[in-house]
């Protein structure tokens, strides 16, 4: 009675901590809800496995800093908005303010360091243009960071230009305006901007159906870039196949979908996004011809979250970073999600949300790689995030990185951590079973492959196997085919004899 007694007393006790515990939690909110590992649950992960569903995974990545109006000293200087981010290999931080027409510079740290508005010459004096007026940043949204000329491009889409900044002093050095021959009829307001390696310049417009704009280094016209195919609704196609001139010209006219941000990738190759729902694609990697390159061999295809009904916004892709290895990760405005995906198009990782919680976003507007850790925009919060990987995320990270760099082995060990972190992760048996399709073990890749449900190359593992068996026991499989050939020819001859033997003479 007396043990009875007092487990009551226990349950009570428990039952009232736990009321207040939960209390606590309804009051403070999410954020202040941590994980085993010590990660905010703001930041749990997720990916799909072969069946579309969604697996748990641990935290890839968890918030290092904020930077925000409270990150300049003396608050002299408030954040209006943060439309773009991009990043330099000594790790500054370059985000672009349309709404104080500023891009405001920090470390990696994210000390502030410099804020740019009006331009300077290399001469120490404030930049005229021919009528005599300053030079001054007009609603920029977009900046890119071209390390091989030095050279910082700010979009200042007010002005309808680019200007092309000195890297290192942030002096002025050209100016780029509306090329002569442009055929489009979108006016030139330069949204988004990247370099490739050969000087050319790849210009977003938003809303723009023709394409992205490319030009010269010198700022000439050489065309339109990029092919954005829309869907195809087949009934408005045969209403208009058997349609009159007339009726045609009454008929809704289909345009391209528009890009939404462009970058360039470690080979060279411009990579976009668009969240237009009526484009085929969300995710593109454009070769010197402008089409779609894009590997896509997971689970889930390039389209972020996979709905369960029809009533489920589809995920909306503003931004795309693209590291030199080939890992890219997009921003999701729609759910303020993050997705990373590797050279092959296999979903890493996913995660984040929209909220008003510490690490929670708003309205997300860029996204750029820091060595390994991510920086992220937001210009409803008027700030931004610097993620860095955890143990989880570097593991997954230097994975993909070795084995894009053809270090078997280094990403054998990497993938083989990645599995014991997460038992589910059905990316990481599938690196472990490219490692030794790579080597050529066809029958422990297959292994791997299964465990990953990766039906493509298991099929691939598969013909390899199959092919060595085939060498293998070939002569013996020869030999056993002509010795019943042999067999069959001298049991044909023997009757042919027997049958046609002329009878005996009486």
């Amino acid at each position: 009675m007396r043990k009875l007694k007092k487990h009551k007393k226990i349950c009570a006790v428990t039952a009232i901590l736990s009321a207040v515990l939960l209390a606590a939690g309804l009051f403070f909110g999410p954020e202040t809800a941590f994980a085993a590992d010590g990660t905010s649950y703001v930041f749990d992960s997720y990916i799909y496995d072969d069946y579309r569903n969604v697996i748990e995974s641990p935290a890839a990545f968890i918030l290092e800093r904020i930077i925000d109006s409270n990150s300049i000293p003396g608050a002299s200087l408030n954040f209006g908005s943060c439309d773009d981010v991009c990043t330099s290999s000594d790790g500054r931080i370059f985000i672009t303010d349309k709404k104080n027409s500023r891009v405001n510079v920090f470390d990696e740290s994210g000390k502030f360091l410099k804020s740019i508005k009006t331009i300077w010459n290399k001469e120490g004096t404030i930049m005229l243009d021919p009528d005599g007026n300053q030079v001054i940043l007009g609603a920029p949204e977009g900046c890119f960071v071209h390390e091989k000329n030095n050279e910082l491009y700010v979009a200042d889409t007010g002005n309808g230009r680019v200007l092309v900044l000195d890297l290192t002093d942030y002096t002025f050095i050209r100016e780029i305006t509306e090329p002569a021959g442009m055929t489009g009829l979108t006016l030139f307001k330069p949204s988004k901007i990247a370099v490739d390696e050969a000087d050319r310049i790849f210009i977003v417009v938003q809303s723009s159906y023709e394409g992205i704009i490319e030009l010269a280094n010198d700022g000439s016209f050489i065309g339109y870039y990029g092919v954005n195919v829309p869907t195809v609704n087949y009934v408005e196609y045969f209403w208009k196949s058997i349609a009159t001139d007339q009726q045609k010209s009454q008929m809704k006219k289909i345009f391209a979908p528009a890009f939404n941000n462009v970058a360039v990738d470690g080979e060279g190759f411009v990579m976009s996004v668009t969240y237009d729902s009526a484009a085929s694609d969300m995710i593109f990697r454009l070769n010197s011809k402008g089409e779609n390159v894009i590997r896509e061999t997971g689970n889930t295809f390039l389209i972020g979250d996979i709905l369960s009904n029809g009533n489920e916004t589809s995920s909306q892709f503003v931004d795309i970073a693209v590291t030199d290895y080939g890992t890219y990760a997009v921003v999701d405005k729609a759910r303020g999600r993050i997705f990373i995906y590797n050279f092959d198009g296999e979903l890493l990782n996913a995660f984040g949300s929209l909220g008003n919680n510490k690490g929670q976003l708003k309205s997300p507007t860029g996204i750029a790689w820091l060595g390994n850790k991510l920086v992220v925009s937001d210009s409803m919060l008027g700030c931004v995030y610097i993620l860095a990987p955890t143990a989880f995320g570097e593991t997954m990270l230097r994975g993909s990185e070795e084995y894009y760099n053809g270090n078997w082995d280094e990403a054998l060990v990497y993938f083989e951590k990645a599995v014991a972190f997460n038992s589910n992760y059905e990316v990481g048996y599938t690196g472990i079973g490219k490692n030794y399709l790579m080597k050529d073990d066809y029958e422990t890749a297959i292994y791997y492959f299964k465990l990953g449900n990766n039906r493509e190359y298991y099929s691939k593992a598969y013909y390899g196997h199959r092919g060595n068996k085939l060498r293998q026991y070939f002569f013996i499989v020869a030999g056993v085919m002509v010795l019943l050939i042999g067999l069959l020819v001298w049991s044909e001859v023997r009757y042919f004899k027997k049958t046609n033997k002329k009878p005996a003479k009486v």
